[in-house]
């Protein structure tokens, strides 16, 4: 950790979905007041219940478990399904993570990408089921969302609906590999700093796995910066960890901030070192989906177009990083 890190105290919004119906007002100011202000909610009574959640880790750390050679039976590709291992470089540490994920969607992407029953029983019924119930908490927080924005409740959901071929929303199981707790002579990374391109991502963490951390969203979505204030989230098995991504950030004209998170690797007394199971949720645009804010700061695009332009912008920004890195050696 550099020791030009400072940490300060931000508190995190907790929003209840209880009586979503008769709340929806009530709650839909206090999400577009975090979402305005933060970036970054947690939400509580949301109805999957904290033994739910752990089977589905435990679903997910069986996948792990399997040995690599049948992990790579469903590789990874550009359509973000598949499975990985410390392949995925960020932009702001120009290293790989040091981590596996396998990429989850609902459509026609996946297709010969479900691990079979054969090495894990049951595996894509499991997963599917538990997709389901996360894209259900996903359309009530869509609902309020645009409601914040003047628009019709459906506005994102049909842009979002999952049931069709094209749906791009993914469900993502991580694996951060246990890393030394005695200096070895090299440099670690869990997740380096980034921010999401996505609509809104909902995040699952197993309690006592602590690591993730954020900083304050940048003014406008077309600029790439790091800060270097941090708050530290606490993981919580039963809280869903939400923040705001750069499409809801375009999509609202940049009302709405998508904020820059991290998860540290751990270098000093009271960091866990141990390994650290996850589970993403990006609400990804179908790739015909329509996208330009009511005061059309940004060009229209398409979902599609949106993720490429998103990736392509990540890429640039890796280049820099590895030029700089090469001319510091």
């Amino acid at each position: 950790m550099s020791s030009q890190t400072q940490y300060v105290d931000r508190p995190i919004p907790q929003i209840s979905l209880r009586d979503f119906d008769s709340r929806i007002d009530e709650i839909t100011r206090e999400l577009i007041d975090a979402a305005e202000n933060v970036g970054f909610f947690t939400i509580v009574d949301h109805g999957i219940s904290k033994d739910d959640i752990e089977h589905m880790f435990a679903t997910s750390k069986a996948f792990f478990d399997l040995p690599d050679e049948t992990k790579a039976t469903v590789p990874w590709n550009t359509n973000n399904v598949g499975w990985e291992k410390n392949s995925q470089i960020r932009p702001s540490t120009g290293q790989p993570d040091s981590k596996e994920s396998y990429q989850l969607q609902f459509g026609e992407n996946m297709a010969n990408l479900w691990m079979s029953d054969e090495h894990l029983p049951g595996f894509q019924e499991t997963s599917l089921a538990f997709m389901y119930r996360v894209q259900d908490i996903s359309e009530r927080l869509m609902r309020c969302f645009a409601r914040g924005l003047d628009r019709p409740d459906d506005f994102f959901l049909k842009w979002h609906d999952v049931s069709q071929p094209n749906s791009q929303t993914t469900m993502r199981l991580l694996h951060y590999f246990a890393l030394p707790e005695k200096p070895d002579g090299k440099t670690y990374h869990r997740a380096g700093a980034h921010a999401d391109w996505d609509l809104l991502t909902l995040l699952f963490q197993k309690e006592g796995q602590s690591g993730l951390e954020i900083c304050p969203g940048r003014e406008s979505v077309t600029e790439f910066g790091i800060g270097d204030r941090w708050t530290k989230v606490e993981a919580c098995t039963g809280e869903i960890v939400c923040n705001i991504g750069d499409l809801l950030m375009s999509w609202s004209d940049d009302r709405f901030k998508s904020t820059f998170h991290r998860v540290k690797a751990p270098c000093e007394t009271g960091d866990y070192f141990g390994d650290r199971y996850s589970i993403a949720y990006f609400n990804q645009p179908c790739k015909n989906a329509v996208i330009q804010g009511p005061l059309k700061k940004f060009p229209m695009v398409t979902g599609e177009d949106f993720t490429a332009n998103a990736m392509k912008r990540n890429f640039s920004a890796l280049q820099e990083k590895l030029k700089a890195i090469a001319a510091a050696v």
